[in-house]
């Protein structure tokens, strides 16, 4: 038994997973990408969102919960998702694809009002019940990562820590990691006290996230 601050989540009971397999193997849309506050869906379910800096794997890993390759766009330019993306799943959930953030290839000014558009969502949708920030399991939390954390805090919305691409770390340089993203989600207060270590390549972890998913409330 892990009794570490902050352990790893463990796989689901064969009922829970069966939760959350349904949930992920009903319909899933893209419904709209959202630039301003006002252009956000009616409230009307449940809703989580996805966050990392630029290039930590959220496409992939939502076209991984999904089972959908093509539903969430992949690039490999840094700040290519501008907009806060918005798909349906059955009729019950939103999942949001938040803006990469950090080191985004765009003008300041863009990056700006990106930044801008992050901080009023966070603050003001009611029905987020959950943050699944994702974090690289090669590199840790980094200073662009405890910035989004610390607004998180601040709009004391619930967030978790998803590290992806654990396929691409060795054993020993997992431990570090692991120990270091203990240590700084230990300060700070809206961190749901469970990590989910995946991999969207693998499928590593893809269970235990849609369980967890589909067990918000």
């Amino acid at each position: 038994m892990d009794t570490l601050p902050f352990p790893l989540a463990e796989r689901p009971d064969d009922a829970t997973a069966e939760k959350g397999r349904k949930l992920f193997a009903g319909q899933c849309d893209f419904i709209k990408g959202v630039v301003a506050m006002s252009g956000l869906p009616a409230a009307d379910r449940l809703e989580v969102c996805f966050a990392g800096r630029s290039n930590v794997g959220k496409s992939s890993l939502i076209n991984a919960l999904t089972g959908r390759n093509g539903l969430a766009r992949a690039s490999n330019t840094p700040g290519r998702t501008q907009e806060i993306n918005y798909f349906a799943l059955a009729d019950s959930h939103y999942l949001v694809d938040l803006p990469g953030y950090g080191y985004a290839n765009a003008p300041l000014p863009v990056v700006e009002k990106w930044q801008r558009l992050l901080k009023q969502y966070l603050s003001g949708r009611q029905t987020l019940r959950r943050a699944f920030v994702l974090i690289d399991a090669r590199h840790g939390i980094k200073a662009v990562d405890e910035e989004i954390l610390a607004l998180l805090d601040s709009a004391a919305v619930t967030f978790q820590c998803v590290l992806t691409k654990a396929d691409k770390v060795k054993d020993k340089d997992r431990a570090r990691v692991l120990d270091q993203v203990r240590e700084k989600l230990s300060k700070h207060p809206a961190a749901f006290p469970e990590i989910v270590l995946t991999s969207s390549e693998k499928g590593d972890g893809i269970a235990t996230l849609r369980a967890i998913v589909a067990g918000i409330t």
